[in-house]
């Protein structure tokens, strides 16, 4: 698990290997990652938007945005969490991820970048 705090919101990362939803031989992995942010502040915190960076070992990269997380906007209250599951596929064994999250602090409407650590994704035959 890697774990980072910004702007008072600390997101942790665990990732998981999809044997099931793999297909090595047509350069097919799937990962999935469970997040988990927990707002620190005095303040609550609306997560708009997300942006992400995904880097497959093969030299590949591409950008990932847009609002909310798997559907939804969620709202953090102070000393709460929010977590949720979701899936990346790349074309080889190997990859990392890395972005931020736009928050809006609902007090002062401000808007806030909150980092996402850069987290792998090894396919276990990668870990021998």
């Amino acid at each position: 698990m890697v774990s980072k705090i910004s702007e008072g919101v600390e997101v942790s990362i665990e990732t998981f290997y999809q044997k099931d939803y793999s297909n090595p031989l047509q350069n097919e992995y799937m990962f999935a990652y469970r997040i988990t942010i927990e707002n620190h502040n005095s303040f609550p915190v609306k997560l708009l938007r997300r942006f992400w960076e995904v880097f497959d070992s093969n030299s590949e990269h591409r950008i990932v945005e847009g609002e909310g997380v798997v559907g939804v906007q969620p709202l953090i209250m102070p000393g709460k969490h929010y977590q949720y599951v979701s899936g990346c596929h790349l074309k080889s064994e190997l990859g990392k991820m890395q972005g931020y999250y736009t928050m809006e602090n609902i007090e002062t409407k401000d808007l806030i970048n909150v980092n996402i650590p850069a987290f792998k994704m090894a396919a276990p035959v990668k870990l021998n």
